[in-house]
C-alpha cells in the first residue's frame, strides 16, 4: 500500500496544528451498547471461527456489571451479540478487562482459545482486594467459562488494566498495572505468567520509576510480524509530563530491559502526542496505529482535532509518528473513565480500513460506538 513520504507527513502534520486543515471526517458511527473499555480481536487459530471479529465491553444492566460478547463476519460492517461474561464478583465492581485469542496451546487450552480477564472487587469498601480473574470460552465467544485467579491484591490498593501475550517459549503471561508497592511506588507495570492457564507464577515488576508519584500504567503488548513484541504504556506524573505514551521493543516477550528505564516517548514530528489510555494495533506490513483519550500539542494543550485523529507508524514505533483521520469522531473529548478512553483498533479489509470502537456519552450514559475509515 501507497503511504504519505517523510516531508508530506510533516507538512500535513504542521498544517493540522496550525488549524489551516482538519482530517477527514469518518463516516457516521455506529452504536454498540452502553459501556465503557471496548476490546476487540480477529480470530486466526480456530478453524471453526476464523476471520471474525469478536468484540466485548464492560457494561451493566439491572442485574450489574457484565460482559457482552458480539460478533462481526463483515469486516465490522455491523455486530451480533453472542454470548456475555457474568463473574459472581462483579456486582462488587468489574473494570478495564482485555480479550485475547490463544496462538498456541496453553495446557489444556487450545491455539484458538479465547480468554477474557478483568479487575473485579474495586467497589468491595475499605478492605477490599481487587482480583485479575480469567475467563475462557473455546466456541468463539458464545460461551464462557471461569478458568483461574492470576492476581488477587495483598491489600486495599488496586490491580488494574490486565493484557494478556503469549511470549516465544510459550508461556501466557498478564501484564498489568499494579499499586501494592504503595507508598514506595504508587504505581508500578507487573506481570505474572502460567504454562497451564490455571497456575500462575510470582510478581515480577516490568517497569517501576521513582519518585513515588510517577504512575506508569495501561500496559499494552502486541506482536510484530518480525517476531519482536511492541510493549506499549503511558507513564503518568513523569516530570512535567501527564500521562504520555510510551514504549519498548523486546525480543521474547519476556525481557523488557532495565524496570527503571521509561523507554521511548510517542510524539509526531511536531510534538503533537496523546494524554490518557493509549492503545495500538499492528497491521500485517509492520504499521502501528494508535489511539488515544485527549490528543494535544507539545505544551499539553488540547488541539482542534483533539478526538478525532489516530496516530501511524511505519517503523515499529521508531521515529515520527504521522495524523489519520480517525473513524469514530469523539469530538472535544476530556480527562474522563468515558469519551475516547482506552479505545480498541483493529485492521479490516485486508488492511485498506481500521476499525475503531471508542466510548462517548449519549443523554449521560457512556455508550460504545463503533465505524471503520480508511488508512
Amino acid at each position: 500500500m501507497r503511504r504519505p513520504g517523510n516531508c508530506f507527513v510533516l507538512l500535513m502534520s504542521l498544517l493540522l496544528i496550525a488549524g489551516l486543515v482538519t482530517p477527514a471526517e469518518a463516516a457516521e458511527r455506529q452504536r454498540l451498547t452502553v459501556g465503557s473499555y471496548p476490546r476487540m480481536v480477529r480470530l486466526q487459530h480456530s478453524s471453526l471461527f476464523a476471520g471474525r471479529i469478536i468484540a466485548a465491553v464492560s457494561s451493566w444492566d439491572a442485574r450489574g456489571p457484565v460482559v457482552p460478547v458480539y460478533e462481526s463476519t463483515d469486516e465490522g460492517a455491523g455486530f451480533d451479540n453472542i454470548g456475555e461474561i457474568r463473574d459472581p464478583e462483579g456486582a462488587q465492581g468489574e473494570c478495564c478487562g482485555t480479550l485475547f485469542e490463544l496462538p498456541r496451546r496453553v495446557g489444556h487450552l487450545s491455539a484458538g482459545t479465547l480468554l477474557w480477564a478483568a479487575g473485579y472487587g474495586q467497589n468491595a469498601g475499605p478492605d477490599r482486594r481487587i482480583a485479575i480473574k480469567v475467563w475462557a470460552s473455546s466456541d468463539g465467544g458464545r460461551r464462557w467459562s471461569f478458568l483461574s485467579e492470576a492476581v488477587r491484591s495483598a491489600n486495599a490498593t488496586g490491580v488494574w488494566e490486565p493484557e494478556f501475550t503469549v511470549d516465544a517459549a510459550g508461556t501466557l503471561w498478564i501484564h498489568y498495572a499494579d499499586e501494592t508497592d504503595e507508598p514506595g511506588f504508587g504505581q508500578v507495570l507487573s506481570r505474572v505468567g502460567t504454562t497451564d492457564g490455571i497456575h500462575w507464577s510470582a510478581r515480577q515488576v516490568t517497569l517501576a520509576i521513582p519518585p513515588s508519584n510517577v504512575r506508569p500504567g495501561m500496559p499494552i503488548v502486541r506482536n510484530l510480524p518480525d517476531g519482536r513484541y511492541y510493549f506499549g504504556y503511558e507513564i503518568c506524573n513523569y516530570g512535567d509530563r501527564y500521562c504520555d505514551p510510551y514504549y519498548k521493543i523486546s525480543q521474547n516477550g519476556t525481557d523488557f530491559g532495565d524496570p527503571g528505564d521509561p523507554g521511548t516517548r510517542v510524539t509526531t514530528a511536531s510534538g503533537a502526542y496523546f494524554q490518557h489510555a493509549q492503545t495500538v494495533t499492528v497491521f500485517d506490513d509492520g504499521r502501528l496505529m494508535m489511539v488515544g483519550q485527549i490528543y494535544t500539542d507539545r505544551t499539553g494543550k488540547p488541539l482542534p482535532s483533539n478526538g478525532r485523529v489516530l496516530l501511524a507508524n511505519d517503523h515499529s514505533g521508531t521515529g515520527d509518528w504521522y495524523e489519520l483521520a480517525a473513524p469514530v469522531a469523539v469530538p472535544d473529548t476530556f480527562d474522563d473513565f468515558c469519551p475516547n478512553y482506552s479505545s480498541a483498533l483493529l485492521p479490516v479489509d485486508r488492511g485498506r480500513n481500521v476499525l475503531e470502537m471508542a466510548a462517548d456519552y449519549e443523554n449521560g450514559a457512556c455508550t460504545i460506538y463503533f465505524g471503520k475509515g480508511p488508512v
